[in-house]
């Protein structure tokens, strides 16, 4: 989610992630949200087959600000293909956009009883940022996520490595290490609560290693549209101290059953 950390863990940031932190039934078309917001870990479940979902939010400091998104897309129950972006991003009044990532999410354990939901996500990231505001480079990322359910609290861990390009100008890649464990749970009604732990490792002399913690709340207003905000603190790195953000996710439709006659959206 954040913008701070590469765009591959917002993203997957950026993240922002309580999947479906309400634990929301599906509305009358079979439709709910799987938010990867607002956390930087990802949950290992993936948007329904044929669903297309968008999460949007804006976090800021008094010296960076930008607007974070990504867009999700079902081809199978188990399979996502994801698009991510920042397409504002302001630094000490400077204004860009900012980088790109494309990737995928595949699940290949599904929870049952003692056993977690357990999947694979890839990411690629590509600078599209004006006014040096991105990676300026080509970047890399493989993440295991794991989420599982204790009765009414929800656990996502994510253990994954990246590799970032170093520029145009110098070939090769710089490597970090990515973790993160968030818990979720309904409060009341439809308000849920969230907490995280997250860091990234030493990356270069640049971008030292980096530790958060998040709080957050949600709302769920229906099954496919779920509110978020919150604050995340730095603990250590060269990360402001503080750092908010509010954003939404919302399920459009289901493309399949519109493709096939049906009413979706």
């Amino acid at each position: 989610m954040p913008a701070h950390f590469p765009i591959d863990a917002a993203a997957t940031a950026i993240q922002p992630s309580p999947q479906q932190i309400a634990q929301n039934e599906p509305d009358a078309d079979g439709i709910a949200a799987v938010p990867n917001r607002p956390t930087f870990a990802t949950t290992a479940l993936t948007v329904q087959r044929g669903v297309l979902e968008i999460e949007y939010g804006f976090q800021g400091d008094r010296a960076h600000q930008n607007i974070n998104g990504v867009v999700k897309f079902g081809i199978f129950n188990s399979l996502e293909l994801r698009f991510a972006q920042n397409p504002i991003e302001i630094d000490s009044g400077i204004a860009s956009t900012g980088d790109c990532g494309i990737g995928f999410k595949w699940k290949f354990l599904v929870q049952h009883q003692a056993r977690p939901d357990v999947a694979l996500l890839y990411s690629s990231t590509v600078s599209a940022a004006t006014s040096q505001l991105g990676v300026a480079a080509i970047g890399h990322s493989v993440q295991g996520l794991i989420s599982k359910d204790f009765g009414k609290e929800h656990f996502d861990f994510n253990e994954g490595v990246q590799f970032v390009g170093r520029g145009a100008a110098v070939s090769g890649f710089d490597r970090n290490y990515f973790s993160a464990l968030s818990w979720s749970r309904v409060v009341i009604g439809k308000w849920g609560a969230t907490a995280e732990l997250a860091g990234f490792s030493w990356t270069n002399s640049k971008t030292p290693a980096t530790m958060t913690v998040l709080t957050a709340a949600t709302y769920s207003v229906s099954p496919r549209l779920v509110l978020d905000a919150g604050a995340y603190v730095a603990a250590f790195g060269n990360l402001p101290r503080i750092t908010s953000f509010f954003g939404a996710t919302y399920s459009i439709s289901d493309l399949y059953h519109r493709a096939g006659g049906g009413g979706g959206g």
